[in-house]
């Protein structure tokens, strides 16, 4: 059998690319595809180092178990967890993420209703334990936050020279960049009303600053200038693509 036929069917290399950018629910929907997509999300852990899931539109049904399962494919290497409206998720579902993959430099837990402040330094202390700074904690949509949970946490982030930290606010605000979720453009807080701006980078854009950004000419996402290095020209065009757009776009060219 040549090579040829003994590819046929299996999806183009180009496309094990795409996997790293998946959120949790696509991701899982290609491993039900075929079986090499199956094959490479079981053997391969890169896929699963950054962990982002939005329930909003799933009823939260991602639970404690659920997530623990998830993150364990990780094998206690995860970099980043994005959590996003994820209602199921306790304190202790989140702790357990945290102490088995202690290397965490990045906890987006925005909505998470049933996370509490106490949950979060908990799982940021535990973090500072193994000497690791988060770069980045947002915690908007957490109720009860105090001030001085606020500034417990500017404390364990070492975010000493902040300013003082103001959750409830959406404008003029000057919170803490680790703690309220800012336009990467502009720097104003984002708002829940902001957070349908889907972005073709990890960045958040509030809504003004995402109408006037270019736009990926397939899934209609921009890039912050500071990811605009990622655009993928089309040619014969000013027009772009994203980075998983394009990988995407090789499959079908081949």
């Amino acid at each position: 059998m040549d090579q040829g036929s003994s590819n046929k069917g299996q999806p183009h290399e180009s496309l094990y690319l795409v996997l790293p950018y998946l959120p949790l629910f696509e991701l899982l929907a290609m491993a039900q595809t075929c079986k090499s997509f199956n094959d490479a999300l079981n053997n391969d852990i890169l896929p699963w180092l950054n962990i982002v899931v939005d329930d909003k539109l799933r009823g939260s049904r991602v639970t404690d178990e659920i997530l623990m399962k998830i993150t364990s494919k990780a094998m206690g290497r995860l970099r980043s967890l994005i959590l996003v409206n994820c209602g199921k998720i306790t304190d202790d579902g989140l702790q357990n993420v945290i102490v088995n993959n202690p290397g965490i430099n990045k906890l987006h837990v925005p909505q998470c209703t049933g996370l509490t402040p106490e949950g979060i330094i908990k799982a940021v202390a535990t973090l500072n334990q193994h000497n690791i700074t988060l770069k980045t904690l947002k915690i908007n949509g957490i109720s009860k936050i105090t001030k001085e949970h606020l500034q417990t946490l500017r404390s364990l982030l070492n975010a000493g020279d902040c300013s003082s930290i103001d959750v409830g606010r959406t404008s003029g605000c000057q919170g803490c960049k680790y703690c309220v979720s800012r336009c990467e453009e502009c720097g104003k807080c984002v708002g829940l009303d902001d957070e349908d701006n889907e972005v073709a980078c990890e960045d958040m854009l509030c809504e003004d600053c995402w109408i006037k950004l270019p736009k990926c000419d397939y899934c209609t996402k921009p890039y912050c200038n500071k990811h605009a290095y990622k655009y993928c020209a089309i040619p014969g065009s000013s027009n772009f693509v994203c980075e998983a757009c394009y990988y995407l776009t090789m499959l079908y060219m081949c």
